[in-house]
């Protein structure tokens, strides 16, 4: 699975470890996310992220 980027903060999704603060379980790929989920750091919408480079 994909890490996504924060275009805003820089605060990178990992799917492997999830967000457990806003119980999202470890697994949850970046696509599965709810639609109204935030970046936990600034609180931009999925939209403003983009995947990680790797």
């Amino acid at each position: 699975m994909k890490k996504y980027v924060c275009d805003v903060c820089g605060y990178v999704y990992d799917p492997e470890v999830g967000d457990p603060d806003n119980n999202i379980p470890a697994g949850t790929a970046f696509e599965d996310l709810p639609d109204d989920w935030e970046c936990p750091l600034c609180s931009v919408g999925k939209d403003e992220f983009s995947p990680a480079e790797e």
